[in-house]
């Protein structure tokens, strides 16, 4: 699949998951989410800043979450899930009627 495609597929998702699911934004809750190991899921925009990078990923690994980069910035993140502000972190707790988690184990792959 090519990345073009992957990332229509990958927007899809969010969308999906964002009407018929359960997702929150924002650095500070991903982290909390991620600590207590509440997330199916973390999509970081690609411009995020490196040390929020590597907070995440960190955290993450310690509570088994999977992690992917969003192939946009945080501008288009959050225009995806229909905020007129930046998104630079997702968590997603219910990915709802979406394949997100089935995308997700591919770039795992």
């Amino acid at each position: 699949m090519s990345s073009s495609m992957f990332k229509a597929e990958l927007i899809r998702a969010i969308q999906t998951a964002a009407r018929t699911g359960q997702i929150i934004y924002g650095a500070r809750e991903a982290i909390k989410i991620a600590l207590h190991g509440k997330a199916k899921l973390i999509i970081l925009a690609e411009n995020a800043p490196l040390e929020l990078k590597h907070d995440i990923k960190h955290y993450a690994k310690l509570s088994n979450t999977p992690v992917i980069t969003f192939n946009g910035t945080n501008i288009e993140l959050g225009t995806v899930i229909g905020r007129p502000h930046s998104v630079t972190v997702l968590a997603v707790l219910d990915p709802g009627q979406s394949n997100l988690l089935e995308l997700a184990q591919k770039v795992i792959e």
